[in-house]
């Protein structure tokens, strides 16, 4: 398990952001909090930023701990640089493995919430030396696969962008971000992570379904793996009640 510190840090939850400055791409958003580590790293989902009440939740329980914790927006999201119909999956991953690198060089606790979810895991893959633990929220790995209709996928190679609508507002995907996420789905095979990972998942959720979160779980190589289903629980997993499973998970992940 992950040794615990009872070191407190002074509040960063409304301090402004800083930027990471790189030469070939946006600038990223982030804000972090120093502490024992492992550094704890939210990433969030699909056109979300770092300001949502799960990240906010994380950063909370982090600075009451004592303990490192960073969160970023990923580029052409919240107050990064860049246009979100210019970015992908692969260079948000890349925007994810920059910021870890020049941010939190030494061992991660990496959270990710839906398509945040995918990027912990293709992050682990490409950290794993790094990765000590990691933990999904409503993951969402390979929904460029499962996630689209036949005819959705169409309107994508035809238009080059497909606008759906739900309760969560206008979701913009275009070509280039579908393209690469068929270029890194996990779910054909044996996922080779060994550390410990937790998987939570609403079996109301209307976006990612609840076996997502079991066909992940058989596919990790960890043993240490477990999955908690939270019966009335939506995709968003954002009531009190919802965080706190958050958090309780977080803290037996973390506890000595």
């Amino acid at each position: 398990m992950i040794p615990k510190s009872t070191r407190m840090t002074a509040s960063f939850s409304d301090t402004p952001p800083k930027f990471l400055d790189r030469p070939n791409r946006p600038s990223v958003a982030y804000r972090k909090q120093e502490g024992a580590g492992p550094t704890i790293v939210f990433l969030p989902g699909y056109a979300s930023d770092m300001t949502g009440d799960k990240a906010s939740a994380v950063a909370e329980w982090a600075e009451a701990q004592g303990r490192a914790c960073l969160r970023f927006d990923y580029a052409g999201c919240g107050v990064s640089q860049g246009e979100f119909e210019a970015e992908t999956l692969e260079t948000w991953l890349g925007d994810t493995l920059d910021v870890l690198d020049a941010l939190a060089p030494g061992p991660l606790v990496l959270i990710g919430s839906s398509m945040g979810g995918w990027l912990a895991l293709l992050a682990a893959l490409a950290r794993p030396e790094r990765a000590a633990a990691l933990i999904g929220i409503a993951a969402a790995p390979d929904f460029t696969d499962w996630g689209f209709t036949l005819a959705e996928k169409n309107v994508l190679t035809r238009d080059g962008r497909l606008v759906r609508t739900s309760e969560y507002g206008a979701m913009v995907t275009t070509q280039g971000f579908w393209a690469s996420g068929e270029r890194n789905r996990l779910l054909s095979g044996t996922i080779p992570l060994d550390c410990p990972v937790r998987l939570l998942h609403g079996q109301r959720d209307d976006v990612v379904p609840w076996d997502i979160a079991t066909r992940t779980a058989g596919l990790i190589r960890s043993d240490d793996v477990q999955v908690t289903l939270i019966k009335d629980g939506d995709h968003r997993l954002s009531r009190p009640q919802d965080i706190a499973v958050l958090t309780q998970t977080l803290s037996a992940l973390t506890e000595s």
